[in-house]
């Protein structure tokens, strides 16, 4: 009889491997990983079209260099999607994303950085009408070189009729960019058997700007940690950041930064936010209490392009993430840091701070900063 139970429990066992191996393939996700996957290169792209670049677009930087990052919600502008809980879309026509993006464009062309760190980006998804938006951002801007990082790549997802999504984190750059790499971050552990299946995988991008300083290279890492966390996964992710940052910023000139999902050192409002409507537990993210002080060895150990000093003299001035598109923005969510010091760092939040309105772009208002290419 035990052989027999066994035998039964074998079968049992590689029937249920067997189903996951299936569903992997049909699916296209990358189910089989423990909590961390290994590290693997980086996608590559290059502006395709023959228009040459001005010798703006060509030249180096001798003294400084213009940083910017910006979630941009995946070109979703202000549609109120149904994980906002404003509204119930989910799926975008093709106009809507190319007006959205053309809106991107606008303020990127005003800031014009030379480097630039996108969060929240569609290579190929049916929520945005499979619009790679890499290659669009590079044919319809100044910059010539991009990588990319995907945080999620699933086949088809059932839920909601998403269907395809291939979405992630970007770096362009008007300078060649080499020795990109991704880098995987910790799962959040409370979700799920099916949830996990086809859930975000988190993950750090880095690369290396060829060329633009004698004798120093320059590094950036981009990334968009977890969301909606529960379990303390986000301190987790934050904390490979800052040793990864640390062993980068041994090598040259380190630039990091992106969408932290957590709030400055010393924050005086850190829970119960206005714009906080969702009854669906698994979309609120509310209440950063009990990580009030995480980026306190960031802040101690590099410069971030806004000093804690001046965030707390005016914190709302700073702030740039709302759900609410009809509201303002409620919080600091996204960061530069840098081992080199920056100048003229900013939230660029409406026409009076930044000169444009950027609140009907996304859900994250971009932040800039100038980086001085000298001696610490």
């Amino acid at each position: 009889m035990q052989r027999i139970i066994s035998r039964i429990l074998l079968g049992v066992g590689v029937l249920i491997v067997f189903i996951i191996l299936f569903l992997g393939v049909i699916f296209n996700t990358n189910f089989l990983v423990n909590q961390m996957e290994e590290e693997e290169e980086a996608q590559y792209f290059k502006k395709i079209s023959k228009i040459s670049p001005s010798s703006k677009e060509l030249s180096y930087p001798s003294d400084s260099i213009k940083v910017m990052s910006w979630n941009i919600k995946f070109g979703g502008g202000r549609i109120d999607f149904f994980f906002d809980c404003y509204g119930d879309r989910v799926i975008m026509e093709k106009g809507e994303v190319l007006q959205n993006l053309a809106g991107l464009r606008k303020k990127i062309l005003q800031v014009c950085p030379d480097i630039l760190l996108v969060q929240e980006i569609d290579l190929e998804a049916k929520r945005s009408a499979y619009i790679n938006m890499v290659n669009w951002m590079l044919e319809n801007t100044y910059f010539q070189y991009a990588v990319y990082a995907s945080q999620w790549d699933v086949k088809y997802l059932p839920s909601r009729g998403l269907g395809r999504i291939n979405s992630g984190i970007a770096i362009f750059s008007r300078f060649p960019l080499t020795e990109a790499k991704r880098y995987p971050l910790p799962l959040l552990p409370e979700q799920d058997f099916i949830t996990r299946f086809f859930y975000l995988r988190r993950c750090i991008l880095s690369c290396k700007i060829k060329g633009p300083v004698p004798q120093k290279d320059i590094y950036i890492l981009n990334t968009h940690l977890a969301a909606y966390d529960k379990s303390g996964t986000r301190k987790k992710q934050l904390q490979i950041l800052f040793d990864l940052a640390k062993q980068f910023a041994t090598k040259g000139i380190l630039i990091f930064g992106g969408d932290l999902n957590t709030l400055p050192p010393g924050t005086k409002k850190v829970k119960n936010f206005d714009d906080s409507v969702c009854k669906d537990q698994d979309f609120v993210e509310d209440d950063y209490s009990y990580e009030k002080e995480v980026l306190v060895p960031f802040y101690t150990h590099f410069k971030e392009c806004i000093p804690l000093e001046v965030y707390h003299q005016n914190e709302k001035k700073f702030y740039s993430h709302t759900v609410n598109g009809r509201g303002f923005w409620n919080r600091r969510l996204d960061y530069l840091f840098s081992n080199y010091p920056w100048q003229n760092g900013l939230v660029h939040q409406d026409e009076s701070t930044g000169g444009m309105a950027t609140m009907p772009l996304s859900d994250h208002a971009p932040i800039t900063a100038t980086l001085i290419l000298k001696e610490k």
